[in-house]
């Protein structure tokens, strides 16, 4: 009963901070929505090869309104594995208008098989494993951040 309060406090957090930004983009978070309403995480940026290799690796927790956002310079095709990462993780697969494309959830703690993440993957959102699901985030939701070309993002940050 305590797990259950725990998780439906964190999911109305998410959705409440969501709500609360929404016309702000910040570097240091992302914003989601879709036809199950928005949520907002704040996130670390992965956006060079060494913080990209080493990811959420060896870390026990991670808050729920937390996540870490891979950042490629061009779209590409994306495959991960949970080599080192102690967490279950789903991973959000989205291309460069900010659609996500592909859900990878409950991704296992140190299992090494390949998540394919397909092709044109411009981001990827990593966040606490069955948030996703408990969120109702899906596949053709939008993601906003203020590293997509607002000229062809699905969700533009505001201009400053």
């Amino acid at each position: 009963m305590i797990q259950r309060f725990a998780i439906a406090t964190a999911i109305a957090t998410i959705l409440g901070a969501g709500a609360a930004r929404a016309d702000q983009c910040s570097t240091t978070s992302v914003d989601l929505r879709g036809t199950w309403g928005q949520a907002h995480f704040s996130v670390e940026i992965a956006d060079d090869a060494a913080e990209q290799a080493k990811g959420l690796m060896f870390r026990d927790s991670m808050s729920a309104s937390a996540g870490m956002l891979f950042i490629y310079d061009t779209p590409r095709h994306s495959s991960f594995w949970m080599k080192n990462t102690l967490i279950p993780l789903d991973m959000i697969f989205v291309d460069k208008t900010g659609r996500v494309t592909r859900i990878a959830e409950n991704a296992r703690p140190l299992d090494e098989t390949p998540i394919d993440g397909g092709a044109d993957v411009l981001m990827i959102l990593e966040i606490n494993g069955g948030m996703a699901k408990s969120l109702g985030i899906s596949v053709g939701s939008q993601l906003r951040h203020p590293r997509f070309d607002s000229s062809i993002a699905l969700w533009p940050c505001a201009p400053a």
